[in-house]
């Protein structure tokens, strides 16, 4: 089955804890696309990787930029769409995909600090455990890291 690794938002919002996720999975030479809840999350999402770091950008770009398999990471609010040939599918603001089928890992990240999002996300948790998917949940730190909390 499928790793999906669970990220718990408490010192940041999405918009800089995204970034760092991205950064990594470009190095291991994956590409991803980052499902979003809306066109304006898309765009506050297009604009803070372009804008998340002094001298840096992650190389992107959303339907109104064209050339979708072609980019590196992709940002859509389309459930499911895998235009650019992601490896790693994020999915924020309680998107869930039922079938991660052509992924080799699934992002869940949700904002800590929003009670219905916690629930959500646990039940998502159930759901996949269920399915036998390994999980992984990591949970910010005050410091803006992460800290594994548990695994199933």
């Amino acid at each position: 089955m499928i790793p999906v690794i669970f990220y718990h938002l408490q010192r940041s919002g999405l918009e800089a804890a995204l970034p760092q996720l991205l950064e990594k999975a470009l190095s291991q030479g994956m590409r991803a696309v980052v499902i979003a809840g809306s066109a304006e999350r898309v765009a506050a999402l297009d604009t803070a990787l372009w804008t998340y770091g002094q001298g840096s950008f992650l190389p992107h770009g959303t339907a109104a930029d064209g050339d979708e398999s072609e980019q590196p990471v992709f940002l859509t609010t389309e459930a499911g769409a895998n235009p650019n040939g992601a490896s790693v599918v994020a999915l924020t603001d309680g998107a869930s995909l039922f079938d991660f089928n052509g992924f080799e890992r699934v992002l869940d990240i949700f904002d800590g600090n929003d009670p219905d999002a916690v629930a959500a996300a646990r039940e998502r948790w159930r759901t996949l455990a269920a399915a036998g998917h390994g999980l992984t949940y990591w949970r910010q730190t005050e410091a803006g890291g992460w800290q594994r909390q548990a695994s199933a």
